[in-house]
């Protein structure tokens, strides 16, 4: 059956004279260069040597794979979650297998952007396609047509949709008043690269003549008058204004035999040419094909020959020549849905692929804007991405709310005021929350509804670009916190019952919607869902240049129940009957194309649950992720502050929960807080310890000192304890006193709190002395390498006396959590003999503090006395509610 996703890409050059058919999912497309001498080989391949040769490279592709690797390196052993990997292993490469019936390769499957949605063809026409398999009928409607349901319409039959459900739709530009079509059918435009450039004035006849006179040799001009007659009309007959409109109007097209006995007779009159014969030779095989031959060295010599490429680019014309003649047939700026006739009736959608969308105009209905911007005002790059860091200082942001003024900010105003305090905060990375386009504003961005399309509130693609690429101009990663675990339920601007059917891209049922947000949730074993799924991760990368993502609420579609179930860490609910094995397969494809087609990228994994294996290879049974988030953190913190007396915190649980799980305590990132505690209904812990007060009057003696104590200590010891990576949210760095809340009906759609109050900054007090606490900190990082290093030896942790210490590498980090006592010398124990240098203090008047430790006693010498189970020790003063970070400066030899 005709099928546009399997339709081959022709590619005809000189110097390669077969015939490619690469099965790609995109409408097909014909290039000529000039004079074409075609040699077609369609010899049949033994089926048991194709066999033999299929086995060996998927034997070749297994060398050092093990399914159940990670558990044999941890010494774990579970039967039932050892078969689990091994049957979703047998799975995956079933997958992959299925996947390469329908694409060439895993890089075709994650590239769907390159031929869905609206495209500019070179051959003055935008083409269109979605995928919609519950639709009879498929037209685009928008105010370039009058929202027309007829007038740009995919043809029927397999002219306009494929077998899989792919709608194809095409819209020729308008010829304007007064101009002729082109001379040649095949007429190509450069609308980017020449855009200045018109018609240069020279015919194609000459152009070919000039080709024939100076490129091909006597007696390969056999076919110069034909060349293109053969191919120009069959594309003409399929595809041209007159062609057929059904398959029965195409008729029956003879077959190879048939075909090649007609040639023969058709030509057993011609002259005789100096050119070596072709010929067919018939094995005797009952199949449709047959052996083409030529000269070997003739062959040999042609293809040596360059591919006349200079005389085909010239027949070329400019954008300037392009808009002389044409009228674009959907402008740019257009506004546009696309038409559907179901079973249930006609319905409008905003397309799935779109990558400009205005979800919800001024109440109007949602609409998806064409964006194809003359080349003039299309943004030009400027920086590339430095490479990813051993450690990542994360600064979590979200673009509406990064503005002073109580309004949505944009992304000009998110380069040109915040990139720039990023940058001066000491931080190497940026998280944005809430790009991807979506209906509702409140949502802070969680619930999606165009996957491939930036956020039109804050600005427009352009836009966007520009902040990656400022962002990387100063040497910051930019990542994505990509939302693939579920989706809004909006029908009209988003996925669901897009084409009609409740199946499309989710489940039926139950389990189709998330058990308690209402969302809906990804059908991961469908192969159309996936190229949607994984095309979109690729479509970041490639269109904007992001650099890594983090994949948000794993736990919400790893699990039929959506992680709200009851977790003792028994291996067996990680492969139960409530794991979805299909969501597990698509993390690991995603992080395996990820990875092959981009070495640079970080995923970052979040998952309540801790799925065994997320940051393990996936060669031997892990997931694939760069890092996982340690959400325990950020929870403890909160519980200690809201609920607990500060003389009842344990050291012991403090350093237990920081410290993760210590077999991927490499691959761990930690926070104190993210966005959850400000936007998700609860409060930062600025808030709880400062109240909302932005001056001293409005707070009492004991939260002046208790407040920022505290926080310094809570930050400090979540970023340098464990881990490589460390999360901040957008204001946090210098205790914003607000927690954030977006406009809704619940507050009269106020955006009071949907700010930041970066004026805080500008004048001394509380807020600059945490932000330059936070500064020396993210230095600390930078200088020494703190969180590259290896795990910290947390040598004391002394629940009475609510004092912890560890070291790490050069560095001796001491705590004391206790509201009331001081130490004037406590002693530690330490590796290394010499004098340690007091390098940062959260009771430095600079950041707010006290003063307690004077500057003499900033240097302090070992003593050689066994402490803590180590050779040495040193006696250091240690105040209330202070930490210190001691630096050894010159080691003794004894």
């Amino acid at each position: 059956m005709a099928s546009l996703s399997l339709q081959p890409k022709i590619s005809l050059y000189p110097n390669n004279s077969i015939i490619h058919f690469h099965p790609r999912n995109k409408p097909p497309i014909i290039f000529f260069t000039g004079k074409v001498k075609i040699k077609i080989k369609c010899s049949s391949v033994d089926p048991q040597q194709q066999s033999f040769t299929r086995k060996k490279s998927v034997a070749e592709t297994e060398k050092g794979v093990d399914p159940v690797g990670f558990l044999t390196k941890l010494g774990i052993t579970h039967k039932a979650f050892a078969q689990f990997l091994r049957e979703r292993y047998k799975s995956l490469k079933d997958l992959k297998a299925e996947i390469f019936t329908r694409h060439l390769n895993l890089q075709d499957m994650a590239s769907g952007f390159e031929i869905l949605g609206m495209h500019r063809h070179k051959e003055h026409r935008v083409d269109y396609m979605d995928w919609a398999p519950g639709a009879r009928y498929c037209a685009l409607v928008g105010d370039f047509n009058g929202w027309s349901p007829t007038e740009n319409a995919a043809r029927e039959g397999h002219f306009g949709h494929d077998d899989y459900g792919y709608w194809f739709i095409i819209l020729e530009d308008k010829l304007r008043e007064g101009e002729k079509p082109d001379e040649l059918y095949f007429q190509q435009y450069n609308y980017v690269d020449d855009y200045d450039k018109g018609d240069s004035g020279v015919t194609i006849e000459e152009v070919f003549q000039r080709a024939n006179d100076e490129y091909w040799e006597p007696g390969e001009d056999r076919f110069i008058k034909n060349r293109f007659e053969l191919p120009a009309k069959l594309y003409e007959r399929l595809f041209g204004p007159n062609g057929p409109q059904t398959i029965e109007e195409l008729g029956e097209i003879p077959d190879a035999e048939t075909r090649y006995k007609a040639h023969k007779e058709l030509h057993k009159n011609d002259p005789p040419s100096n050119l070596p014969p072709f010929d067919v030779i018939d094995n005797g095989k009952e199949y449709d094909i047959f052996n083409v031959v030529a000269d070997p060295a003739w062959q040999e010599k042609f293809r040596g020959k360059k591919p006349p490429l200079p005389y085909w680019t010239e027949t070329r014309k400019g954008r300037k020549a392009w808009l002389k003649k044409y009228a674009p047939a959907i402008p740019h700026g257009s506004k546009y849905r696309v038409y559907f006739n179901t079973p249930d009736g006609p319905l409008e959608r905003v397309p799935a692929w779109a990558t400009f969308v205005q979800p919800d105009a001024e109440g109007k209905q949602a609409y998806a804007m064409h964006w194809e911007p003359p080349p003039e005002c299309t943004y030009k790059w400027k920086h590339t991405a430095t490479k990813a860091p051993k450690s990542l200082r994360i600064y979590e942001c979200h673009v509406g709310i990064s503005g002073l003024e109580p309004k949505i900010s944009s992304f000009n105003d998110f380069t040109e005021k915040v990139l720039p305090h990023i940058k001066r905060a000491g931080y190497n990375a940026i998280q944005l929350i809430g790009i991807i386009e979506h209906k509702d504003y409140f949502t802070v961005g969680y619930r999606v509804t165009n996957f491939f399309a930036v956020s039109s509130r804050y600005g427009t693609p352009e836009d966007f670009k520009r902040l990656v690429d400022e962002a990387h101009g100063l040497g910051l990663l930019v990542f994505l916190d990509i939302v693939h675990s579920y989706s809004a339920a909006d029908e009209m601007v988003g996925l669901s019952r897009f084409d009609g059917s409740d199946d499309c891209y989710f489940h039926t049922g139950k389990r189709g919607h998330h058990k308690y947000w209402g969302t809906r949730m990804f059908k991961y074993g469908d192969l159309d869902v996936l190229h949607f799924l994984l095309s979109n991760l690729n479509w970041w990368v490639t269109e904007y240049k992001i650099d890594g993502f983090q994949f948000h609420s794993l736990a919400s579609m790893l699990y039929t129940h959506n992680g709200f179930a009851s977790f003792t860490g028994d291996l067996e609910e990680y492969c139960n009957q409530y794991v979805d094995k299909d969501a597990l397969m698509y993390l690991i494809l995603a992080n395996e194309i990820l990875h092959a087609l981009h070495p640079n990228i970080i995923t970052i994994a979040e998952d309540a649950t801790f799925y065994p294996g997320l940051c393990e290879p996936t060669s031997q049974g892990g997931l694939g992720f760069d890092y996982y988030v340690n959400l325990s953190a950020s929870d403890m913190w909160s519980s200690l502050l809201e609920n607990t007396p500060d003389h009842e915190w344990s050291m012991s649980k403090i350093t237990s929960t920081l410290l993760g799980n210590r077999n991927y305590a490499d691959k761990m990132l930690i926070y104190a807080e993210n966005h959850n505690q400000s936007i998700s209904g609860g409060r930062s812990l600025a808030e709880i310890l400062l109240g909302q007060g932005n001056d001293k009057g409005s707070r009492s003696n004991e939260s002046l000192l208790r407040g920022p104590s505290l926080l310094k200590m809570i930050k400090l010891i979540t970023f340098t304890i464990g881990g490589r990576g460390y999360l901040n949210f957008m204001g946090n760095e210098f205790g914003h006193p607000k927690r954030v809340e977006f406009p809704m009906p619940s507050n009269n759609n106020s955006f009071a709190l949907a700010n930041r109050c970066w004026d805080l900054l500008e004048k001394e007090g509380v807020y600059r002395d945490l932000f330059r606490f936070e500064k020396d900190m993210m230095k600390l990082d930078k200088n020494e390498k703190v969180l590259a290093r290896g795990l910290p030896n947390i040598h004391h942790v002394n629940d009475s006396n609510m004092v912890i210490s560890y070291i790490r590498g050069p560095l001796l980090f001491v705590f004391n959590f206790h509201p009331m006592d001081s130490y004037e010398r406590y002693c530690f124990g330490v590796d290394e003999a010499g004098e340690y240098q007091l390098i940062l203090n959260t009771d430095e008047r600079r950041y707010g503090g006290q003063g307690f430790i004077k500057e003499e006693q900033y240097l302090q010498r070992t003593v050689s006395k066994r402490v803590d189970g180590l050779r040495n020790c040193i006696e250091v003063p240690l105040p209330s509610r202070t930490a210190q970070v001691y630096k050894l400066s010159r080691i003794l030899r004894i």
